[in-house]
């Protein structure tokens, strides 16, 4: 059995920007500042890291961030609430998802699981309105570690405790739309398999190596081919 550990945005959902006003709101109720939020580049951090990275770019220090940092969170949260409330119906699952889902969590050779930058509650969220929910039973999140690197053997820890049984991260496949899930997959000596459903063609990401590329994950027996290393 092996780990196959999916992105969330832009790799599973499309959540229309949810995500981002929700952020910018909660930033403005919290700090009364966002920075350069239009033009940041969202893709691929943590929710922490972006937070930070936003604020730092207008010379907030470390400090002063971390005094709002906890009530962001909760703010956020609220917000993105309302933020999918009024997009109800329009967030679905990328092309592909809900079929591979299916497949995957039917086969044996698979442990399903999520490593993704959103905060815990928030990547909930999303996957409810997209109606994910209840389709992964562990993971790891932007609320468990600003870094993206340290999430995979987070997840697989988890992972560990629910099938009761270990996991090796060499035959683990990270799902992801950016460079970022591509290094952070090598970084844990992991597979990667890149999908350009997000902001990056299929050219950009060939660019960082990953060992597959689709254009999407409709092609369902393709790709679990590559997911089983067959």
């Amino acid at each position: 059995m092996r780990l196959v550990l999916f992105d969330i945005d832009g790799t599973l959902v499309n959540s229309l920007g949810a995500g981002k006003a929700a952020l910018e709101q909660a930033m403005l109720t919290v700090y009364g500042e966002t920075g350069p939020i239009a033009s940041f580049d969202f893709h691929g951090r943590t929710d922490p890291a972006i937070v930070r990275g936003l604020l730092r770019a207008v010379d907030w220090t470390d400090e002063e961030i971390e005094t709002g940092f906890e009530a962001t969170w909760d703010s956020y949260l609220a917000a993105l609430d309302r933020e999918l409330a009024e997009r109800d119906g329009q967030v679905r699952p990328l092309p592909g998802v809900s079929d591979l889902l299916e497949v995957i969590e039917g086969d044996e050779r698979f442990a399903p699981g999520l490593v993704t930058g959103n905060m815990e509650g928030g990547a909930q969220r999303k996957l409810g309105a997209a109606g994910l929910d209840g389709r992964f039973g562990f993971g790891a999140y932007g609320s468990d570690s600003e870094w993206r690197e340290d999430l995979p053997p987070l997840a697989r820890e988890r992972a560990q405790r629910r099938y009761g049984r270990l996991f090796n991260m060499e035959t683990a496949v990270v799902v992801g739309d950016t460079p970022e899930d591509i290094r952070c997959a090598r970084a844990n000596g992991a597979r990667a398999l890149a999908v350009s459903t997000g902001r990056h063609s299929a050219e950009e990401l060939r660019e960082h190596g990953p060992d597959a590329v689709f254009e999407n994950l409709s092609d369902t027996a393709r790709v679990v081919r590559m997911l089983a290393d067959e």
